[in-house]
């Protein structure tokens, strides 16, 4: 049975392994998938022995997103776009490839929210996540998209990274504060599962806003019930998203792309227990 893993750390609140079991089942593919808690330190020296046991491919959360790009031997365009990657596949000669699926899920779920594409982005975090979904966004041609984070340079360097592409600029988050307000925000930093609030200010939120959280809970994320605190029109966790990119990496896996809509269902019923 070909085997398969999502590495991060923390880890214990994936539920990846549920959906790629989910998927394995509706397509009828062979596949065992695990969690595995990789140790901050030693990131490479948790997927070569996985490699080693027999692993055939893996996902990558946070916080090793840029270093599984150091790890690649060959790496798609948009992982290299990206400089950060979520789907590692391991083949036969002991190479590893590479490739971020993030951006085509979170794309996908906020069009099946309809979301404005078109409009004012601010995107917070400059991390992985943040990483792999700037281009898919702005290759809807939004007014303008924000970067913001905790460290400006990082920001600054992401901005300069893609301003060939469109409109996108990096702003500190006193900047943010004379800034007006976004028609969708994206938080991608990992801040609710710890339970805390990115440093943005409220002011960003109007009445017609779109909020969305990479991150999913159980029940609605911090993020997403002080964006509706605010005033925000639609709060969205990040599962819808997570499902997404997961149905792409099973797909370069197993050449077959499964049905999401069923998973979701399964999945919020098995979360409102």
């Amino acid at each position: 049975m070909d085997k398969y893993a999502v590495f991060g750390n923390p880890i214990s609140q994936s539920k990846s392994p549920l959906i790629h079991q989910a998927f394995a089942k509706q397509t009828a593919q062979a596949i065992e998938y695990t969690a595995i808690k990789a140790e901050l330190d030693n990131f490479s020296g948790a997927i070569r022995d996985f490699m080693a046991h027999g692993g055939k491919g893996c996902n990558v959360t946070v916080p090793f997103k840029e270093q599984a790009f150091q790890l690649a031997d060959q790496v798609s365009e948009r992982a290299e776009l990206a400089g950060a990657v979520n789907t590692l596949s391991f083949k036969e000669d002991g190479s590893i490839f590479a490739d971020n699926t993030d951006g085509a899920g979170l794309v996908e779920d906020l069009k099946a929210h309809g979301a404005p594409l078109s409009g004012r982005i601010l995107l917070i975090g400059a991390g992985g996540a943040a990483r792999g979904v700037i281009h898919p966004l702005l290759a809807f041609s939004p007014l303008e998209l924000v970067i913001v984070n905790r460290t400006f340079y990082k920001a600054e360097s992401l901005a300069k990274r893609f301003e060939s592409f469109g409109n996108v600029v990096a702003m500190t988050t006193e900047d943010l504060k004379e800034a007006g307000t976004f028609d969708l925000v994206i938080n991608s930093t990992s801040a609710s599962l710890s339970g805390d609030l990115p440093p943005i200010s409220s002011h960003v939120f109007n009445q017609n806003s779109v909020a969305y959280d990479m991150v999913y809970g159980d029940k609605p994320t911090v993020f997403c019930r002080w964006a509706k605190e605010q005033g925000c029109k639609i709060a969205i966790d990040g599962l819808g998203m997570l499902l997404g990119q997961a149905a792409v990496a099973f797909s370069i896996w197993r050449n077959v792309m499964p049905n999401t809509q069923v998973v979701m269902q399964m999945l919020r019923s098995e979360m409102s227990k």
